[in-house]
């Protein structure tokens, strides 16, 4: 029977689905986001024997199912590197290091692996140009520039590569849809033939996602519950440092990070990220505590500042930059109720040095500590660092893995660290050269600092 065309409107924002042209998406409220696609239908249900299945004890993992990429940082983040027959999802900015990471990974995989890299966005020229600045010379790299996903697919069926990258997926098409590249069906349904070629062909495919201007991943969720994993680049186009997140990782742990120096000759792991964040800290300057975070199975120390001024304006200014603002709206609250202090007419600026964002309960008290050392104008001993959560009665709560930060800190060379004093018990493994202070309230570690 012959197949009957439908006809639906689509929103490219969130995804939307309507039988009629709208000027205003009812889903997300966005305004001429609304693209045509069309459906074929069959009026006939296929039949179907079925798909072989295997018992769990039968699948054999003898294989050697991983790829590493040789960069230590990356590999600790993938998990021991790139699964075979996976596909992953890296995103971020424009011009952050996405297309030069994967490049620079092309030639440590090159030396046992074949590689097919896709660019929708640069010709073969200008690929070649950037491998040269970055010494990038295997031969097992091979280059494709285009967008047409069935030539792609065709081509890595030919080919055959252990690992296909494609850069970018809002880049690519396939034919068969009339909506233009980078909307929600297009990238939806690329997504989905290039996950087939993975999973049948066992081929990993490397996607690169870009982002819309709120910083998230542009294109429909589902994309990022499609692939097997999902790493996120950040950082500050005007600093050199980058910082790889895993969000989601099916074969590994998420919120793992790697860190990277942008050079002129690519990307270069940083091996002690806690001395990098630490390396310009100033020395006798108030406002400045350092912080214990964990990221990911890695403990890290990280620099957090704190101007307090008079304000100018009617309203006093509240600016956090790596800290979430309403957090700190509490902690000064916080400060006002328990610990005497008054920021009803002083401007309040928080910032953690070096590009990361401190989501934990455990900066609390550095953040604390910080303001109140910029308030008073008192600067913080210079080797001395905290730990601990803030509650709203202004007690000292304790927080995971206290001891691997209090490891880390000895490590660095600090001598002392302010800890919640419920914790003191739990301490077995301290090195005797870290002094240890339990506080149980936001008034003791203020005066434990200022004692």
């Amino acid at each position: 029977m012959a197949k009957k065309a439908t006809t639906l409107y689509r929103c490219r924002e969130c995804g939307y689905e309507t039988v009629k042209w709208m000027g205003r998406c009812p889903g997300c409220e966005s305004w001429n986001s609304f693209e045509e696609a069309v459906l074929v239908a069959e009026s006939k249900k296929r039949e179907s024997s079925g798909a072989a299945v295997f018992s769990l004890s039968s699948v054999d993992l003898t294989d050697d199912i991983r790829y590493p990429t040789h960069i230590g940082e990356l590999d600790r983040v993938l998990g021991g590197g790139l699964v075979k027959g996976s596909i992953l999802l890296v995103g971020g900015d424009p011009g952050i290091g996405k297309s030069t990471l994967l490049l620079q990974i092309c030639e440590k995989l090159g030396e046992s692996r074949r590689i097919l890299y896709v660019s929708g966005e640069e010709s073969v020229r200008q690929i070649k140009l950037r491998a040269d600045r970055l010494l990038v010379t295997t031969p097992s790299l091979f280059l494709y520039s285009g967008t047409d996903v069935e030539e792609i697919l065709a081509t890595a069926r030919r080919e055959r590569p252990d690992v296909l990258i494609i850069d970018s997926i809002q880049t690519m098409v396939l034919s068969s849809l009339s909506s233009s590249a980078g909307s929600i069906t297009q990238i939806r349904e690329c997504t989905s033939a290039l996950l087939r070629l993975a999973k049948e062909e066992d081929v990993t495919v490397v996607l690169v996602g870009h982002v819309n201007k709120e910083g998230n991943l542009a294109g429909p969720m589902v994309l990022e519950h499609m692939v097997d994993a999902v790493f996120q680049f950040e950082g500050d186009k005007s600093h050199s440092y980058r910082i790889l997140r895993a969000v989601k990782n099916r074969y590994g742990a998420t919120n793992e990070i790697a860190v990277f120096e942008m050079t002129q000759r690519g990307l270069r792991e940083v091996g002690n990220p806690s001395a990098m964040l630490l390396s310009e800290r100033p020395e006798n300057v108030s406002g400045s505590c350092v912080a214990a975070l964990l990221e990911g199975s890695r403990p890290l120390l990280a620099e957090v500042q704190a101007l307090v001024t008079k304000t100018g304006f009617p309203a006093p200014r509240r600016v956090a930059t790596g800290f979430d603002y309403n957090r700190m709206s509490v902690l000064l609250a916080v400060l006002e109720k328990r610990a005497g202090f008054f920021f009803g007419n002083l401007d309040v600026y928080v910032n953690v040095v070096g590009g990361f964002r401190l989501d934990e309960p455990a900066a609390d008290l550095p953040v604390a500590l910080a303001v109140v050392s910029g308030l008073l104008d008192h600067a913080m001993p210079s080797a001395l660092f905290a730990v601990g959560e803030i509650g709203l009665g202004g007690e000292i709560r304790s927080v995971i893995r206290l001891e691997d930060r209090l490891k880390e800190g000895a490590r660095m060379g600090f001598r002392r660290c302010i800890v919640p004093s419920s914790a003191l018990d739990q301490l077995t493994d301290v090195s005797k050269d870290l002094e240890v202070i339990g506080v149980k309230t936001i008034k003791e570690a203020i005066a434990a600092v200022r004692g």
